[in-house]
């Protein structure tokens, strides 16, 4: 396909404060030609308006992640030049999701921390001008891999997340059937070209998440939508702006 480009970066993996996953090596990550500059995509993204509200939505409690549990471990692809776009949308490596799916998400973590895994987070709450970003710059051939914009998803809404498991006792990613933000077969929830290893850790992690009322995204096994997101608004506000708690 003549506008996608799979391109492996190497380098040191971009880790995110004292939650850090110690990687020995760089994980590849995949990459596309975006079909605008960003520096074009991001000032329009800026200016757009989010789709507005029923307004009989819950009010937004977004809650630091690392606040609930300090085994939540960050890598977030987005506040650096390893994801899919290859630059930072991010200003901040920080990962929120509304009160009710954090703490799902930490009953999650202490059942795996029990089976000698843990989380890492690549990403969760997402401000709605990213999400028009990413809409905006993917090839329509690849939409199934981003969000519309003109309906917001379910991580504007602070109720999606994007994770896989890290081992307790190495502090090592878990290799799972394809990278994160790959946008290949591979990246299927039901795919069936994995090594035995890898989609058993798919198939324990999708357990664990449906568990606590989580559903995989079909297209991407990394990405699950707590069952609540219905309840929330779509929001547009960056991180540094979010209250703390």
């Amino acid at each position: 396909m003549r506008n996608i480009i799979l391109k492996i970066v190497t380098g040191v993996t971009a880790m995110t404060m004292m939650t850090a996953v110690a990687c020995a090596e760089a994980m590849p990550v995949f990459q596309i030609q975006p079909l605008k500059p960003l520096s074009t995509l991001l000032p329009e993204a800026l200016r757009a308006t989010p789709p507005a509200p029923r307004g009989d939505e819950r009010e937004p409690d977004l809650v630091e992640l690392t606040t609930l549990d300090p085994d939540f471990h960050l890598d977030i692809r987005y506040a650096t030049s390893r994801n899919f776009l290859g630059e930072p949308l991010y200003s901040q490596a920080r990962a929120f999701l509304e009160r009710p799916a954090a703490e799902a998400l930490a009953r999650v973590l202490k059942a795996l921390k029990a089976q000698g895994y843990g989380l890492l987070i690549f990403d969760g709450y997402r401000p709605w001008y990213v999400t028009k970003l990413f809409w905006d710059a993917t090839p329509s051939d690849k939409h199934m891999f981003v969000a519309d914009p003109a309906l917001g998803s379910m991580h504007n809404r602070g109720c999606a997340v994007d994770l896989s498991l890290y081992d307790l006792k190495t502090g090592q990613p878990v290799e799972m059937p394809s990278g994160y933000d790959e946008m290949t077969r591979r990246a299927y929830a039901d795919y069936a070209g994995g090594t035995e290893a890898q989609n058993a850790a798919r198939a324990l992690l999708r357990d664990a998440m449906a568990r606590e009322g989580f559903t995989q995204l079909p297209e991407e096994w990394w990405h699950f939508d707590y069952r609540d997101w219905r309840l929330y608004p779509v929001q547009n506000i960056r991180f540094e702006d979010i209250p703390a708690k």
